[in-house]
């Protein structure tokens, strides 16, 4: 059964792309929260019709949170924009700042992180995806652990002291940190899932990533209010505003953003818990 909310988004994304031409105001320049709460209630709904439970339908409660969370997680990026000047905003090909509606930039923002984490079940919840068997392990040592959050550190310090070199950084920094992190907690990480030999899990999440990265430039492209790119060494062969190696970058920021997520969800399991997960994941790879 196809949920009602999924046939209210195909009527939100038909909107914005007919208004795309119409310019209908005041909802041409809200068109990014409309396109993509109708691609999430979408794409939930697909999710719904072929396992029979979704994230909006069985877990409203988880996510709220994840709106709220994706809307914290995305602020945090444009923060470190102020230094990358990657990107910025234009309106009526006028540049235009983030502070002249904030409260729509985070509406817009909480979008972001359901996206993906929709697409990410969607793919899992297609059959021949699911054949995808890639089982080699991967040995997990302590030493690799902070090898990796030293990297991600190195990696958040380069893109400040050499914005020019290292902007590519900023979509790995914070999984190198924080995925070690939540592997020795015990809760869901990236180096959990190659440990176990899962890295079907590894390429649909980066997929999702791809595949939301895709829709964002897609209807981004076609609006009245939207970003545009300034990326050194590397702005060449657009596909719409962004880069043709700039896709690339939407591969990890999957895996980034899984990690930042569950990172967030662990500080709010009790403590004692988290002793006992720690000592069990130190046993297991001393």
């Amino acid at each position: 059964m196809f949920r009602k909310y999924g046939l209210l988004g195909i009527l939100m994304i038909l909107f914005v792309e007919i208004n795309f031409i119409l310019k209908i105001q005041p909802f041409a320049g809200w068109y990014f929260p409309i396109v993509w709460f109708g691609y999430i209630f979408v794409v939930d709904a697909l999710v719904y019709k072929i396992k029979g439970r979704s994230l909006m339908s069985n877990n409203m409660k988880e996510f709220l949170i994840l709106l709220l969370i994706s809307a914290v997680f995305w602020w945090i990026f444009e923060f470190v924009n102020f230094r990358l000047e990657n990107w910025s905003y234009f309106s009526d090909g006028l540049p235009t700042t983030l502070s002249r509606n904030m409260w729509m930039a985070t509406i817009s923002f909480s979008t972001v992180v359901p996206a993906v984490v929709e697409t990410m079940h969607l793919l899992e919840s297609i059959r021949k995806l699911s054949h995808i068997h890639l089982h080699k392990h991967f040995k997990i040592t302590r030493h690799f652990l902070y090898w990796m959050v030293f990297a991600g550190i190195l990696a958040f310090t380069l893109v400040f002291v050499i914005p020019k070199l290292a902007f590519p950084l900023v979509w790995l920094a914070f999984f190198l940190i924080l995925d070690p992190i939540n592997y020795i907690h015990g809760v869901p990480s990236i180096v959990g899932h190659l440990k176990q030999g899962n890295w079907r899990f590894v390429i649909l999440l980066g997929l999702a990533g791809l595949i939301c990265g895709f829709f964002w430039e897609f209807w981004n492209y076609w609006a009245i209010i939207k970003w545009q790119y300034n990326i050194p060494y590397v702005g060449f062969l657009k596909i719409f505003e962004m880069p043709i190696l700039g896709y690339l970058g939407y591969l990890p920021f999957g895996l980034e953003l899984y990690a930042m997520y569950h990172f967030v969800r662990s500080l709010h399991i009790p403590h004692r818990l988290h002793e006992l997960k720690i000592v069990e994941k130190i046993e297991s790879y001393v």
